[in-house]
């Protein structure tokens, strides 16, 4: 899915991405910068806490610049959990986080799962309600970054 990001924070207005689906066997390498830049570098998430395991079985989504650069991704689980969602800074505002999850809910649709949920950084609660979920947990620590669990159910 093309989309065109505005000449904003230095992004052409030729600049745009697509949503691609992936696996981590194929695109480790794209999927892991992405994640390093957002967890590891700005928001100081443990390495040991951010590679757990459970990449190699999991669905990616991967948002890439039409240079062919990785600028977003999300992580799918089969259990209708959507997680280690990031977009790169300078992306930031343009879509890209937006048709990461739509493409996730879509993708959920597909698979016959009703129930998606996620682990929201409370400071993104307002961004995931606006495409319908819901929080469901007090307010706790992960990474040390305060969180809520959040569902969308689709009846």
């Amino acid at each position: 899915m093309p989309v065109t990001a505005n000449a904003r924070k230095g992004i052409t207005v030729q600049d745009s991405f697509n949503i691609e689906k992936v696996r981590w066997q194929t695109h480790a390498q794209q999927l892991i910068a992405v994640r390093e830049a957002v967890f590891i570098v700005e928001q100081k998430v443990p390495v040991a806490l951010e590679w757990d395991g459970l990449d190699e079985t999991a669905q990616h989504l991967l948002a890439l610049s039409s240079a062919g650069v990785a600028v977003g991704c999300a992580r799918l689980l089969g259990d209708g959990s959507v997680g280690r969602m990031a977009v790169i800074k300078l992306w930031r505002g343009l879509g890209v986080g937006a048709a990461l999850l739509n493409s996730a809910i879509a993708y959920y649709r597909q698979q016959g799962i009703d129930v998606v949920t996620l682990s929201a950084q409370v400071h993104a609660i307002a961004f995931y309600e606006r495409f319908g979920f819901k929080v469901c947990s007090e307010v706790y620590v992960d990474a040390g970054i305060l969180h809520r669990d959040m569902q969308r159910i689709d009846a």
